[in-house]
């Protein structure tokens, strides 16, 4: 027994004592001998590659490299991997998945590589003898008819994820050096490598070939060979970018997913230089906007503008997601607005992880092929279906975009570059924007709607240019405000007559009430002190109207008769000031990084011979507004709501031209209070031919509420109307009393 056990011993000794590498090399060169003996050897060549000992020896080859590189001390190759490296193995690995023999073989190539890939963690991409065999592997993912989506879709993966590490390499793997010629001979410069990089790469250029022209041994410091001639250059929709763009619209969910996470990972490369190649030497940017473009055309001309706004965000991620298609089954045609949205917020995520320089190459594709070469022609088309759908989707898609380089492209886009004031008669420096602001006046009240819907979505965007062209630029010099000789300006500023007697000797409110029925009427809102500093409180010396003032004259704007909020519970001026205050708030944010001013510029003349303007834009709504006693219910809504939405904004001049019922108007202008001031002289007058008016009222605003049935009534548009104009005017007294902030203790 005693000689047993020393027997053993020592045979344990001899095994530890042996050179592991020489082993390792041996049982690496067999399974290899394996492999390409089969290809001798066997007779049938309808036997799937899954029934053959291929895989399991692929995978201990893949074991041993990984073990030897763990027991390297240093980072050179081991001999396992210098004989795969050497003897091409890759290469001819790459050749024998192209031909599919025996079946599946492609799909057990595509799995050895991204594990090889996976589980070596030396820099291997920028070795020719890897990179080579990488580029033709991904020049058969995605091929029209592929049963192997899932594997590829992780393949290429794995690539970007090695990317992501050695973002250097990517020239290689996209082959910039082989389509030079496409593009003009300019090079980037070189970028500096990590160091753990064994060579250094270009950042655009081909790599330098060696000095005898020849390639040189295949080790890991190997450089790329001579630059290709252009015959021999690959295809250019055959690269990574088409393969993923490819996989991006695969029926298999899984693989799709996996596609879209890569071009996040390859758009979210941390070099500079990574951005630019890709922004200009890949068609990336060209194949995102086209299969953008792609999606919009599916969408049916059918869809009804109500079916669109309502529409939730879409999140790209959503549609992979268990349950997705029931969740999107809405209403016909809803899977592909879900699919058109799905892939804007996509890009829209892109440009908000790429670098700036290929967010806005990205932005200005989509402007270019879908903004400018499909919705523009037809947003300005002849039909009326037609017209209301493209501005519903638009207005849907300005409510889901986020990315600052697409919002810039899109107002560009919608509203021009221009900065100087806007002329009464100029249709033609902007034919698209004067187009869509025509159609807030349109004779399809539908059409009308859905453009105003539009304009609110533009205003809630945090872009100074938005609010600034459509108009702060026509408000930025007042010639709204009157001025008496020598250039000071007019204003009415109240005194110290309680509002009540001001009202009274008002024209417009004389014959409003019976004697003594105004006393009686609701008391007048009492308003806490505010802050001397502020540019938009009382700052009586500087000729601003006190907040006060401004809340009473709008509250007291609509007649008492013409009022209803008292006839049904929680319907008061109050219930519009916490909304008020969060949108103040949001307006805020967006313009403390505009630098505004805190005051308003003081008046500059007009040229000889020309009058103020308020623009195109306050123009159609203020003639909306002065036409609301005749209008649709659901037209005032929307008009008045892109009304409060200018008034909220912090800029002085909006505020006194939209909020100040005080200012002394020039010649031939009108202010928002102005045109509410003659709409309710035309009530009053209409008020005389309605019997039972009040309580026709009080019961249309019941059913507006829920609170009792529809009725047939007679003139439900003008009491409609009115009963807008009531909570258009307590809104607008809301915004100005949380625009003032209180003082301070």
């Amino acid at each position: 027994m005693d000689m047993f056990n020393k027997l053993t011993t020592l045979f344990q000794q001899a095994l530890e004592t042996r050179e592991p590498s020489v082993n390792l090399l041996e049982s690496f060169v067999d399974h290899w001998k394996g492999i390409t003996n089969y290809y001798i050897e066997t007779t049938d060549d309808t036997k799937p590659a899954r029934q053959t000992d291929i895989p399991w020896r692929l995978k201990q080859m893949l074991d041993i490299l990984v073990y030897e590189e763990e027991q390297q001390e240093s980072e050179e190759t081991g001999p396992c991997m210098e004989y795969l490296l050497q003897h091409k193995l890759l290469e001819t690995l790459c050749t024998l998945g192209k031909a599919q023999y025996p079946p599946g073989m492609c799909q057990q190539v595509l799995s050895f590589f991204s594990k090889l890939l996976v589980q070596i963690q030396q820099p291997m991409l920028h070795i020719i003898n890897v990179y080579r065999p990488v580029q033709k592997l991904i020049r058969l993912c995605a091929l029209p008819g592929s049963q192997m989506e899932k594997e590829e879709a992780h393949f290429l993966s794995v690539v970007c994820a090695r990317l992501k590490q050695d973002p250097y390499v990517l020239n290689y793997i996209l082959e910039f050096y082989l389509r030079r010629h496409r593009r003009g001979a300019t090079e980037c410069r070189r970028p500096k490598c990590p160091e753990s990089a064994p060579s250094p790469l270009h950042a655009c250029t081909a790599p330098d070939p060696l000095p005898s022209g020849e390639p040189g041994p295949p080790s890991a410091s190997q450089e790329p060979p001579h630059l290709a001639s252009p015959s021999s250059a690959p295809p250019a929709n055959s690269d990574l970018i088409h393969a993923l763009i490819h996989l991006t619209k695969s029926q298999k969910s899984r693989a799709a997913l996996k596609a879209h996470e890569s071009l996040l990972v390859l758009v979210n490369l941390p070099k500079e230089e990574t951005a630019e190649c890709l922004a200009e030497s890949t068609a990336l940017c060209r194949l995102l906007a086209a299969r953008l473009c792609e999606l919009y055309s599916r969408v049916p001309s059918s869809l009804y503008p109500a079916d669109i706004h309502d529409f939730p965000r879409a999140h790209w991620r959503d549609q992979f997601s268990p349950g997705s298609s029931e969740k999107t089954s809405a209403f016909h045609g809803s899977e592909h607005v879900v699919a058109f949205l799905g892939w804007l917020d996509y890009c829209d995520n892109l440009m908000k992880e790429a670098k700036k320089v290929l967010s806005v190459k990205l932005a200005k594709e989509i402007r270019h092929q879908w903004l400018t070469g499909i919705i523009q022609p037809q947003l300005l088309q002849m039909s009326e279906a037609g017209i209301l759908v493209s501005t519903s989707l638009l207005a849907c898609v300005v409510r889901q975009l986020s990315a600052a380089a697409l919002l810039e492209e899109l107002v560009l886009f919608l509203l021009g570059a221009q900065t100087q004031g806007e002329l009464r008669m100029d249709t033609a420096s902007h034919p698209l924007r004067y187009q869509l602001i025509e159609h807030c006046d349109h004779i399809s009240d539908e059409i009308s709607i859905s453009t105003l819907r539009l304009f609110e979505e533009l205003l809630q965007k945090p872009h100074e240019r938005i609010v600034f062209n459509l108009a702060l630029r026509n408000l930025e010099h007042r010639g709204y405000i009157a001025a008496l000789p020598g250039g000071v300006e007019e204003r009415h500023a109240p005194d110290t007559e309680p509002l009540e007697e001001e009202l009274e000797e008002d024209p417009f409110f004389t014959d409003m009430y019976p004697e003594g029925e105004f006393n009686s009427s609701e008391q007048l809102v009492s308003l806490p002190q505010r802050r001397g500093s502020s540019a938009l409180g009382e700052q009586r010396a500087g000729g601003q109207t006190q907040v006060a003032d401004i809340v009473n004259s709008f509250l007291c704007l609509v007649p008492q008769e013409a009022k209803t909020s008292q006839h049904v519970q929680g319907a008061g001026y109050d219930t519009y000031v916490h909304d008020a205050h969060e949108l103040f708030k949001e307006c805020t944010a967006f313009s403390l990084k505009w630098g505004w001013p805190v005051s308003p510029h003081p008046p500059e003349p007009l040229p000889l011979g020309s009058d103020f303007y308020e623009g195109h834009l306050l123009k159609v709504l203020f003639d909306r507004i002065a036409r609301i006693l005749e209008q649709p219910y659901e037209l005032n809504l929307q008009v008045t709501s892109v009304l409060s939405r200018l008034a909220v904004f912090p800029h002085p001049h909006l505020h006194e031209y939209l909020l100040d019922p005080y200012i002394s108007l020039a010649p031939g202008s009108r202010s928002l209070f102005s045109v509410l001031i003659r709409v309710i002289g035309d009530l009053m007058q209409r008020i005389q031919h309605i019997p039972n008016f009040s309580e026709r009222l009080v019961h249309v605003r019941k059913q507006l509420m829920g609170l009792e049935s529809e009725t047939v009534t007679d003139h439900v548009t003008l009491l409609k109307g009115v009963i807008v104009l009531e909570e258009f005017c307590k809104e607008l007294a809301a915004i100005a009393f949380v625009k003032v902030p209180l003082e301070e203790p």
